[in-house]
Formats: structure tokens, C-alpha cells, sequence
């Protein structure tokens, strides 16, 4: 007999402290600062016969492994319609309204949004999960929710169904 359940994932190594600003508009954004981030996920799947529903040390690893690559970074928003960046050998430039802003490559992580926002993290988040759906299918995983904190009680989240 099958049953659901879900399965809360909120682990110390889902984790990265990072710098961003927000932009709100072609000529305003916040100053460049940083959080230290906690990511949560819910996965919502069946409990098997053995009372179990799956080894969930694959999810682990995959969110550590995301957090790992967004640590001790600053995180630009690389679709971004009011920020341009550009290539100039180690540095990255990036433009925004009449200022330019310059970081060392090895500094920065461009991510393919279009804001560094709680609620555009979980999304790229979800999505770098979801690029090979093999194991949540193997594991018949119903849902599953991202929820990204820059605070306690602050979160952005983004949420994954099967019938997607």
C-alpha cells in the first residue's frame, strides 16, 4: 500500500553566503551587499511498501552541490533588461544606468535571470534540480518546492508539479 509523504530537506550544507543588489528599476537598485542564504525543499512522493520512500541523499548532494556553486560569490543577474555586462579579460564590467561596476571573473557568478531576488533563486534553483527528471520519476515525486531564506521569515519560494 502506497501512501504520500513529504520529505523535508533544510540540511547546515544547503547553505552559501553570497553579494547581490537588487535592481527595482532602469535607474535604481540597491547598494551591493550580502546574505547568507538557507535553502529548503519540500518533496512530495509516495512511501513504499517498505515504509520508506526513497533514499533522498541524491536531493542532498544535488542541493549541496547547487549551494556550493553560489557560495562566497557576487550573484548579477545575466537577462537583466537594465544591466549589461561585458567580458574584459579577468574583470567582468557591469553597466547599470551611469555607473559601472567592476568585479574580478573569479568573484562573480552571472546567474540566468533577471534579477538577484529570493524569489527568482528558487526558481533557478528548481530548475538546475529539474534538469534530468530520471530520478524524480524514479522516486515518483509528486511536487517539489524550493524556498530560499536571506532572513528567518524571509523567503522567496517556487513550486514544481508533476503535471508540468
Amino acid at each position: 500500500m502506497t501512501r504520500p509523504a513529504v520529505i523535508e530537506l533544510c540540511h547546515d550544507s544547503m547553505k552559501f553566503s553570497a553579494g547581490h543588489f537588487t535592481i527595482f528599476s532602469e535607474n535604481v537598485r540597491e547598494n551591493l551587499h550580502g546574505h547568507s542564504y538557507t535553502v529548503h525543499a519540500s518533496i512530495t512522493t509516495m512511501i513504499g511498501d517498505q515504509g520508506i520512500a526513497f533514499d533522498y541523499r541524491f536531493y542532498k548532494k544535488k542541493f549541496r552541490e547547487i549551494c556550493e556553486r553560489l557560495a562566497l560569490v557576487t550573484l548579477l543577474p545575466g537577462n537583466s533588461p537594465f544591466l549589461k555586462i561585458a567580458d574584459k579579460g579577468d574583470y567582468y564590467h557591469a553597466y547599470f544606468a551611469d555607473e559601472t561596476l567592476i568585479f574580478l571573473k573569479r568573484d562573480v557568478k552571472i546567474l540566468p535571470v533577471t534579477n538577484i531576488t529570493l524569489e527568482e533563486l528558487s526558481n533557478w534553483i528548481l530548475a538546475e534540480v529539474l534538469q534530468d527528471k530520471t530520478e524524480l520519476l524514479a522516486n515518483k515525486v509528486q511536487k517539489i518546492r524550493v524556498k530560499v531564506f536571506n532572513a528567518p521569515g524571509h523567503a522567496g519560494s517556487t513550486t514544481w508539479r508533476l503535471s508540468q
